[in-house]
């Protein structure tokens, strides 16, 4: 019989490909978790994980045992998770995947009115871009998600807010001048790209344009791209949830025509949310609470 932990470690070391991240998401030590994937690598007869100077790499005998094992941890959290609803939610863990934006501006005021009434639920937090939080909750890693809707796997999806999309542009730029920036106008202009994936909601805005935006620069931070804008590098598009308590000198402008995206809850559909799951879903209006 596996030790649940080693198979938890092996996990965390396949997710994060890296010894250090696994060990600081388990609270433990990086030689910790290092002697306990050679102990199960010990157990198995496989070698798991190709160590380097140039990082971690997972073998292909690893990627052959990594979904059972993924099976193995899920059932035991899911056991512990029904073990606490058992005791009326006093403990239990809530696996949340998110993008960056909502755990800065909207998770933490909906887990601090959930934990008002239930303090002994624990939380792992999860983030990623659309594409990786849908994956993510599909193959179970996740208990839910908010990202953005439709969703491309077939999930359960409560719609939650329609966010803007704006124009961000260095703070004395002409274009600063107008009232709303006609998308077109984009095409005369270095452009800085929040990569998000393939199919994200600016490539959208673009997608029927003659002309493309000249993208300069490609990043996957938001504040990166604000301070880009700042120094006068390029005008970018940001979604207005991320553009709250801006710390920078810039100005944002609604587009022509306007643009939006929805974004939404997501739990799975082929299988129940445990109680504390649903629990949660009941507090999604506290996310804007002053």
């Amino acid at each position: 019989m596996y030790d649940i932990q080693h198979l938890e470690a092996f996990c965390l070391v396949a997710d994060e490909l890296s010894f250090t991240k696994a060990a600081a998401r388990m609270g433990y030590s990086q030689s910790a978790v290092s002697k306990i994937i050679i102990d199960l690598e010990r157990e198995c007869g496989a070698t798991l994980f190709e160590r380097s100077r140039s990082g971690v790499q997972i073998t292909a005998e690893g990627l052959t045992l990594l979904p059972a094992a993924r099976e193995v941890v899920a059932a035991q959290q899911s056991f512990e998770t029904r073990v606490a609803e058992v005791h009326n939610l006093d403990s239990g863990l809530i696996r949340i995947g998110t993008i960056s934006s909502i755990a800065t501006h909207w998770l933490p005021k909906i887990i601090a009115a959930f934990q008002t009434d239930y303090p002994g639920i624990r939380y792992e937090l999860f983030l990623g871009d659309y594409e990786e939080l849908e994956g993510a909750l599909a193959n179970g890693r996740i208990d839910c998600a908010f990202s953005r809707l439709p969703a491309r796997y077939l999930l359960n999806e409560t719609p939650l807010e329609q966010d803007e999309l704006r124009a961000v542009l260095p703070a004395d730029h002409e274009l600063a001048k107008l009232e709303e920036i006609p998308v077109e106008a984009f095409a005369d202009e270095a452009f800085i790209q929040l990569k998000r994936d393939e199919n994200d909601e600016v490539a959208e805005i673009f997608a029927g344009l003659e002309h493309m935006p000249n993208a300069s620069f490609t990043t996957w931070d938001d504040y990166a791209v604000m301070s880009m804008v700042e120094n006068g590098l390029a005008v970018s598009i940001l979604p207005s949830l991320v553009l709250r308590r801006v710390p920078y000198r810039i100005a944002t402008r609604p587009l022509a025509p306007r643009a939006f995206r929805t974004l939404g809850f997501l739990t799975r559909k082929t299988s129940s949310p445990s109680l504390a799951v649903e629990r949660f879903r009941e507090y999604l209006d506290c996310r804007n609470d002053a």
